[in-house]
């Protein structure tokens, strides 16, 4: 058996630990996973927002250009600048995300993974990759080599 037909030591399950317990703190990672990619589009929403009122702006500018200044007026008025929540522009929302909800998931995560299964990470789907790859063919390998 070559070096890597065992998974990496951090993808091997801690003596000890149930196989529910696995797929209990697999289930807090994909949860985890999910909350990251909702925040990639959180960040996404923020970025957006921020060009949409730039463009907005550039809008004001040539429809004043066009002679049309007083609906330039209501718009430079009543939306450029204009918060998207109550007292918040989107960067706002992100901070208080980023601060709040998302620290304390990430917090309580590590906490649950350090407690249950000595902080290691993926043991859910690396105890998948091994049921599922075929050992010993090429492009099968548990890890890369080294």
């Amino acid at each position: 058996m070559t070096d890597n037909e065992q998974p990496a030591g951090r993808h091997q399950r801690p003596a000890g630990v149930d196989t529910a317990t696995v797929a209990a703190v697999g289930k807090l990672s994909e949860a985890l996973e999910t909350t990251e990619r909702a925040r990639g589009h959180l960040y996404s929403f923020h970025q957006l927002t921020g060009g949409a009122d730039l463009a907005l702006g550039e809008a004001v500018d040539m429809l004043r250009d066009a002679g049309h200044g007083e609906l330039a007026d209501r718009l430079a008025t009543e939306l450029v600048g204009r918060n998207v929540l109550p007292g918040r522009w989107t960067f706002q929302i992100v901070e208080e995300y980023d601060e709040g909800y998302y620290a304390r998931f990430r917090e309580l995560e590590r906490e649950i993974r350090d407690a249950l299964v000595d902080g290691r990470t993926h043991l859910y789907e690396a105890e998948m990759k091994e049921d599922r790859r075929t050992h010993g063919r090429p492009g099968h390998e548990a890890t890369p080599d080294r």
